[in-house]
């Protein structure tokens, strides 16, 4: 009999664009081999039915490590390192994995009230088992593994001074010779989830009829690439302001509105950022895609756009006018913004131990 320990330091790591925080630092003894593994991973499907020889998870990446017996891995030992090593005992052996930085980060799609299981998304876990033989690929038994969920998180740039996004148009109607313009645009190019959005909106209704009221929306787009062209959108955001632009007048103020995650409990599907066990998080943030890479190995894209719309009367006898008639679209980037403060340790992005015992040794 043994015991099978896995220490984790931290379980959030960084995609800094260029780098990626590594994982490292691991624990064993005894006469088995013992392996740790990091993989990223799609799920697609329920997780119950892979018992019945159906998997809906799909490798992205992954990579096998040898811990003992000793073999070519020799990690450069750091301060985490050293902690997690006295904490496990003289049976620690070290590692640590660099996550290539052509990964994706970690997305949940948002399970249905009656979903039960683990929710599909793209997760990364770090996996150390023993086998009596030295095969990395050989079957095994639960009893024999030890898994710690991680995740691979983004945060947004540092601000570049870029302006927001505009959009305008003109649109004209029948039965009447002049236009509605239409510009709406936003102050920043990139928001923080939670944070107030303020989307500026400018009309000039040189017709003779009445706006009676503006309508903004956010859309999530979730593209799914790594098996099939799936891609939906869903609303995250609705909200209607009372604003009558009579005829032949003008109108310029700031609409305020907060797409959040708690307004969209219930809708399935909804892509989120990782997360571990039933902890709170908040709406995915936008992928961020590196210039050459391969958008089908980042398994889930994510985007927003927030559409403005407005309300115009009919006014006359030919019919009515709906939202969709006067309508622009801007682009959205929703992320996480940098911690004020990041430790020694957490930004250098060091983590792991694993421990191994054969309760017949004393």
């Amino acid at each position: 009999k043994h015991s099978l320990t896995l220490y984790l330091g931290k379980r959030d790591y960084v995609d800094h664009v260029q780098n990626v925080d590594p994982i490292g630092n691991s624990y064993f003894y005894t006469w088995h081999f013992l392996f740790v593994q990091l993989a990223c991973a799609f799920r697609y499907g329920r997780e119950d039915l892979d018992v019945i020889g159906l998997s809906f998870r799909k490798d992205i990446w992954f990579k096998h490590l040898q811990l003992y017996p000793a073999a070519d891995h020799k990690p450069t030992l750091t301060p985490m390192h050293d902690c997690l090593l006295k904490k496990a005992g003289e049976q620690g052996h070290a590692f640590t994995f660099d996550i290539p930085v052509n990964l994706p980060c970690s997305v949940t799609l948002q399970p249905g009230p009656d979903d039960a299981g683990k929710a599909c998304g793209v997760d990364f876990e770090v996996k150390t088992y023993i086998s009596d033989v030295a095969d990395p690929e050989e079957q095994l038994d639960k009893k024999d593994t030890a898994r710690l969920i991680v995740r691979k998180i983004q945060f947004a740039p540092d601000a570049t001074g870029a302006p927001g996004p505009k959009a305008d148009i003109c649109k004209s109607f029948m039965m009447s010779d002049k236009p509605v313009h239409l510009e709406a645009s936003l102050d920043k190019e990139i928001y923080y989830h939670g944070d107030p959005i303020n989307v500026n909106v400018k009309v000039k209704n040189e017709t003779t009829k009445t706006v009676t009221k503006i309508k903004v929306t956010v859309d999530q787009t979730t593209d799914v690439v790594l098996y099939s062209a799936d891609k939906y959108t869903k609303t995250v955001l609705c909200q209607e302001f009372g604003e009558t632009i009579d005829a032949n007048s003008t109108f310029d103020k700031s609409l305020t509105i907060i797409p959040l995650l708690a307004d969209n409990k219930e809708k399935r599907g909804l892509a989120l950022d990782g997360r571990l066990k039933d902890e709170d998080t908040n709406l995915a943030s936008n992928t961020i895609m590196r210039d050459g890479m391969d958008k089908e190995v980042l398994g889930i894209l994510v985007s927003y756009k927030i559409k403005v719309n407005l309300m115009v009367s009919s006014g006359g006898l030919l019919g009515g006018l709906t939202a969709s008639d006067v309508q622009v679209e801007l682009p959205l980037i929703l992320m996480n913004p940098k911690p004020q403060e990041v430790s020694r340790w957490e930004s250098k992005g060091e983590l792991l131990s694993v421990r191994l015992i054969d309760p017949n040794v004393h």
